[in-house]
Formats: structure tokens, sequence, C-alpha cells
């Protein structure tokens, strides 16, 4: 059966640009057939600079789903929430497109990994936020986080607020960047985990490796995707 997954962050930076590459880069080594879309892209213009990461990783060539913007078809400007540079550009995001955007890759692909912008509460339209448009279309959901000074406060809050949403969290992905004090990085890293066991029992926590872009590393990620 044919699976979506969304990869959000805690916030801007949290590495869910690296992780969505890093998974799709799993499964074609795999032999499963997938490709990566971005939900809007700010501060660029042309195709997706996400999606141009992605492929990066991935080892490949921009897909033709890429060239003709299927895998990202709103990209504005101004580097802020998709609804204001939105607007800063006389226009507005129609969710209905990307969600057809994503039935056709579904189409040709076993799986499609749904990158969002910012966090779960980014303004996409005047009254719908990210975590709206998860939970409208049931995905299930990867959380990136990191050690970096501040993630304990917008990790567990965006584990609440996926646990009164009703979000399926699938996992905590611990992003080891930047490099952090150590006491900072085991005292954030057990704090989470401890929140996501009593919340989400079955949810899984995984460490992932600073990223060299010279020796991207391989790294299992089968349990995430059952």
């Amino acid at each position: 059966m044919n699976k979506i997954f969304f990869i959000s962050g805690i916030d801007t930076n949290s590495g869910k640009t690296i992780i969505t590459g890093l998974i799709a880069k799993y499964l074609l080594q795999n032999k499963k057939n997938s490709i990566t879309q971005k939900l809007v892209q700010t501060g660029c213009v042309g195709i997706a600079e996400d999606i141009r990461v992605h492929r990066k990783i991935m080892g490949v060539d921009l897909f033709s789903e890429d060239l003709n913007h299927i895998t990202c078809p709103f990209v504005f400007g101004h580097p802020s929430s998709p609804e204001l540079s939105a607007s800063l550009e006389g226009k507005t995001i129609d969710l209905q497109i990307i969600q057809n955007s994503t039935k056709q890759l579904l189409e040709k692909f076993q799986y499609v990994l749904l990158e969002g912008v910012g966090g779960l509460m980014v303004p996409l339209t005047k009254d719908k936020m990210v975590i709206d448009f998860i939970k409208e279309n049931s995905y299930d959901l990867f959380l990136v986080s990191s050690p970096k000074l501040g993630s304990i406060n917008h990790t567990l809050l965006s584990i609440e607020t996926c646990y009164n949403y009703k979000i399926k969290l699938k996992a905590v992905i611990y992003n080891n960047y930047p490099v952090a004090d150590k006491l900072i990085l085991e005292n954030s890293r057990n704090a989470i985990k401890k929140h996501l066991s009593f919340r989400f029992p079955d949810a899984h926590f995984i460490d992932i490796p600073e990223v060299d872009f010279n020796q991207i590393p391989n790294i299992n990620f089968e349990q995430l995707l059952v």
C-alpha cells in the first residue's frame, strides 16, 4: 500500500530537510520507489531549494515532477510564513492543489515524504496552520527535534499539540546538529524521550548523527516505515 509520511520540525532550521532527504535515500537504497515533496517553499524562486537538498542527499538528479513543480507547487521569494509570503505577492495558497499534487505522486511512487515548513503552528493560509493540514489529511507524522538551547520547550510543546490535535505521531527524530554542550544534549534527549513515551508510548525515538555532506551517512529507518 502506498504511504505518505509528513515530516515537520519543532521550528525553522531543526533539520527536517536533511532528515527528509536521509529517509528518501534509505528508501531508494532498499529498492522502494519514493519521492519527496515540499508543502510550501519560501525564501527562494524557481524549484524549491529544499527539494534540491533532498535530491543531493539522495544522490539523484531532479525528477520530472520537480521540473514541473508537482513536488512543490507554491514557491515564494520572501523568507517568512507561507501565508505572509503569499500575501506579499498578492497570492493565496490553495491547499487543494497541494493535495492533488500528493495524489498524483502516489499514483507513481510507493512512498511520498512530505516536508512541512517551519513548525507545526506556522500559518499556511489565513485560517489554516500546518497542523490543521496534517490533521485534515490524517498523515502520519515524524517530528524533527535537536539539542540546541530551547529545544526542550519547543519539542514538548509540539508533542502536546500533537496529542491535543490527535495527530498520529510516529516518531521524534533527534537531529544531533548543531553540536551542543554534552550536558544539554543528554538532558534534552532524556526529557523528550520521557514525555514522548508518556503521550505516545508506541512512538519511536531515533538519534541522527551530524550530517557531513561530503560523506552522507546510511541510516536504517525501517522501523518508521511500517
